[in-house]
């Protein structure tokens, strides 16, 4: 299989429960949710995304014949060391191109995999964490997991209703949007109404980290 890679680059990771662990960040072209055209916005089912995933010009970014080559990609920007190697695989939509076969080859090399996910395509196997992001208005098959993280506000999406799905951790974080400060009021409120809500923020967007 060949996987097409917007971007691919070692960081701190910036939001979330594992929030300022070290990371190599694969972001996956491609999305099931939207084209990543500004053109096509209007009428995607993800209105809302804060991120470039179309092509594979980003850095460390480019196509991959094998899963032994993405694998070897991945070690190479982690560097020295094999203490805690962790690699985030997002989007786009990871589940469109992630598979059985680069989880194997990152687990022969030590990584923790983890994802980053809308949850509307199932997770594959053998991963170490699951981060899922539900967008109002799709179908999330992908209801268990670690954790649950909830963009907001988001209108036609009910935070009571997700309660009863199984994660370990209930996220909400404040929508990247024109009105910052009335996405972080509405954040925080969800937080102090509902405890099983813990605030997230983007760290790595304060503090200028890619």
């Amino acid at each position: 299989m060949t996987y097409a890679v917007k971007e691919c680059f070692l960081t701190l990771q910036g939001e979330g429960v594992q929030a300022g662990s070290r990371a190599v960040f694969l972001r996956f072209a491609g999305c099931n949710l939207w084209s990543g055209r500004e053109q096509d916005r209007s009428t995607a089912q993800c209105q809302f995304c804060d991120t470039d995933f179309v092509g594979t010009d980003g850095q460390g970014g480019g196509k991959f014949r094998s899963a032994e080559d993405l694998a070897a990609h991945v070690e190479a920007l982690w560097g020295e060391g094999v203490d805690r190697r962790l690699v985030v695989i997002t989007g786009g939509e990871p589940m469109l191109q992630l598979d059985d076969a680069l989880v194997d080859r990152l687990h022969e090399r030590g990584f923790r995999v983890a994802v980053e996910t809308n949850g509307t395509l199932p997770a594959v196997e053998r991963l170490d964490w699951i981060c899922v992001s539900p967008k109002a208005g799709t179908d999330v098959v992908q209801q268990a997991g670690d954790e649950l993280k909830l963009v907001w506000p988001q209108e036609g999406i009910e935070p009571a209703e997700l309660e009863s799905w199984s994660f370990d951790h209930f996220l909400v974080q404040p929508m990247d949007c024109e009105d910052r400060q009335g996405a972080l009021d509405a954040a925080i409120k969800l937080a102090m109404d509902r405890p099983k809500w813990r605030l997230t923020l983007q760290a790595h967007k304060a503090i200028g980290l890619p």
